[in-house]
């Protein structure tokens, strides 16, 4: 019986691994599990460790991040749409700051990455990210949710908005 078993497993470790290895390193944990709890437990400590994203700190990662926080919100818009227009808006400078357009004149000047002003980051800001403007994920998503609702996507946008 104890071959039996083993064939068994390792039948079922190649049949998920062609489906991922994801589903692999999940599910073996269930396998042999002395308990429902431990395996429970085993898959989720797995989970929870092949989950996390680590983002690099550049103009690449903050656009991937906010795309992945962009798909959990259900808004719209694809890395090259939203690298066109940071590179339009700020040349990708999280900083950069307008200060001679008509909303710089009002006192209210277009800030960070994709030159939102305070009161549209504020009225877009997309929860779980920072409320600095000048944080470049939350500059990005408050922009993106903004052009999608104005726009149905930051794609559409071909110049100011």
């Amino acid at each position: 019986m104890p071959a039996r078993g083993h064939r068994r497993t390792a039948r079922l470790a190649r049949t998920l691994a062609l489906a991922g290895t994801g589903a692999a390193v999940l599910a073996l944990p269930l396998v042999g599990a002395a308990s429902a709890s431990a395996a429970t437990t085993a898959a989720t400590t797995t989970a929870a460790t092949t989950t996390a994203t680590a983002y690099p700190d550049n103009l690449d990662g903050w656009i991937r991040e906010a795309l992945d926080i962009m798909a959990q919100n259900g808004i719209p818009g694809t890395y090259d749409g939203i690298h066109r227009n940071i590179m339009r808006e700020s040349s990708g400078n999280p900083n950069a700051v307008n200060l001679w357009d008509s909303n710089a004149a009002a006192g209210t000047p277009s800030k960070g990455l994709l030159q939102v002003i305070d009161p549209t980051f504020q009225a877009y800001h997309v929860a779980g990210t920072s409320w600095d403007p000048y944080d470049p994920v939350a500059n990005i998503t408050a922009a993106c949710n903004y052009a999608a609702q104005r726009y149905g996507s930051i794609d559409n946008v071909a110049g100011a908005y």
